[in-house]
């Protein structure tokens, strides 16, 4: 397994326990990454998923997409209660409610949908929320986590027995045969199979680029005098508003999340901040700011994880990618369908999330206007005009530079020190930008994410960012 986040993970635990010898290679420590960045819902509850997914796919689609996540609440609850993991695990209900009326007729449009499928739908005038809305879909009986503990757990299962947990282990590459070699930082390593589980693979022998794109979201964690609402939010209206109770290790805290955006679009992170906060202060007694934090995502252009095979034909390399924001049901139901496949079971979900899927009707638009932007945005990117010199650099600020015809990302900390690395992103070229909120540069194509120093701390992108000297 390489990429050691809920899709790794549970796929390994699943495949160790039907007896096979797995390794997982996570390229930080686990619980540092994409999943552990989550808020923690467990829910089949999307926002409002279903009426899309039956336009897509049909009945049975959404039918099987609903019946999927519901199950992946289930195998949570019951790894959670096996392996006797201490995560916070509760079962809560999740909303989606409306606060304008448009967006009412929404929320009871896919109310009735839901219901229609099977699921644990109802609508509601009175969502236990501390400030008005009209109305909201309920799905009963979901669940929330505290992410990172329950992906330490996990791993913690992993490990022994033959089995094993390698941790800041980077993969660079993938050699695929009758078996599958996987190069890293710190040796080799050979399987019979390898599932590339990295929320964006950084090997994309699929095109998953031409299929996904990656969509930025921010959190912050407000401590509030009274009034933490009982279950996890989530708003029909835009802009997006995601919020839930926190309480784990003594301390409570109110989680509030959006001001979503794609990766190559140019923001002030800072400003994304203050928003969500004013927003929690409008409607919550916020006494304090105490953190905040942003994750990003890849977004199919068709609404569905791509979870199967790397390509049509792929023997023993699988991915899973795509999980729309929804990754810890979605991650374990990839988690299951990719150790079905290489136990050779069949799972009654596996066509419908299949990697290599032809579906013109549910995509095809999409997939024009992803494209377009993405291709507009990497154009823009290189031809933007750098800055000649750096003399007015402030402290604590990067900017993209010309050196001797070089594209060249600088920085200068808060002691007046400059670092300097290659502007070029190591997975696919595009030009970085500088991430001002939380001091990284980011790679606006296809998610890479490096430390000031040009150091990844997110993929696709394997090998850090050339040093450069600026004179």
């Amino acid at each position: 397994m390489i990429g050691g986040g809920i899709a790794g993970l549970t796929a390994a635990l699943l495949l160790k326990r039907a007896g096979a010898q797995v390794a997982v290679i996570e390229a930080g420590r686990v619980g540092t990454g994409v999943t552990g960045h989550t808020t923690g819902k467990v829910s089949s509850l999307h926002r409002l998923v279903y009426r899309e997914l039956r336009r897509g796919f049909g009945q049975q689609g959404a039918r099987l997409y609903g019946e999927a996540n519901q199950a992946a609440i289930q195998r949570v609850a019951a790894l959670v209660a096996e392996e006797a993991i201490d995560c916070d695990f509760r079962r809560v209900d999740n909303f989606t409610y409306a606060e304008s009326e448009g967006a009412l007729e929404r929320v009871k449009a896919e109310a009735s949908v839901a219901r229609e499928l099977g699921l644990p739908a109802h609508y509601t005038g009175s969502p236990p929320l501390p400030f008005p809305v009209r109305g909201a879909l309920r799905f009963a009986d979901q669940a929330q986590i505290h992410a990172t503990k329950y992906l330490r757990g996990l791993a913690g299962a992993v490990a022994g027995g033959g089995s094993h947990v390698f941790e800041e282990t980077h993969a660079a590459d993938i050699a695929a045969g009758d078996g599958c070699t996987v190069a890293t930082n710190a040796g080799i390593i050979r399987a019979k199979a390898a599932i590339v589980a990295t929320n964006f693979p950084f090997v994309d022998r699929g095109l998953f680029f031409a299929r996904c794109h990656m969509h930025r979201s921010y959190l912050v964690a407000v401590s509030v005098d009274d009034g933490l609402p009982d279950g996890t939010f989530i708003s029909a209206d835009d802009p997006l508003r995601s919020v839930m109770a926190h309480r784990s290790d003594g301390r409570e805290f109110l989680l509030v999340g959006g001001e979503g955006h794609r990766a190559n679009e140019h923001v002030d992170p800072g400003e994304r901040y203050r928003r969500l906060e004013t927003w929690a202060s409008a409607r919550f007694p916020v006494s304090s700011l105490d953190y905040r934090w942003s994750t990003q995502d890849a977004l199919p252009v068709d609404s569905l994880p791509y979870i199967g095979r790397m390509t049509p034909r792929s023997r023993n390399l699988y991915v899973a990618t795509g999980f729309r924001k929804w990754g810890l049901s979605n991650g374990t139901v990839a988690g299951e369908i990719l150790a079905d496949r290489l136990l050779g079971r069949t799972s009654p979900w596996a066509k419908l999330f299949d990697s290599n899927r032809i579906k013109p009707r549910a995509s095809a638009r999409r997939f024009v206007e992803e494209n377009l932007r993405s291709g507009a945005g990497r154009v823009r990117a290189r031809l933007s005009r750098p800055a000649a010199a750096l003399p007015d650099l402030p402290r604590g600020a990067g900017r993209i530079l010309e050196v001797r015809g070089e594209k060249v990302a600088a920085y200068r900390d808060e002691r007046g020190e400059l670092h300097a690395v290659s502007a070029v992103c190591t997975h696919a070229g595009c030009i970085v930008d500088w991430n001002s909120a939380e001091r990284t540069w980011d790679c606006p194509c296809h998610g890479s994410r490096f430390d000031r120093n040009g150091r990844v701390i997110q993929g696709p992108a394997v090998e850090d960012l050339g040093q450069r000297r600026v004179p």
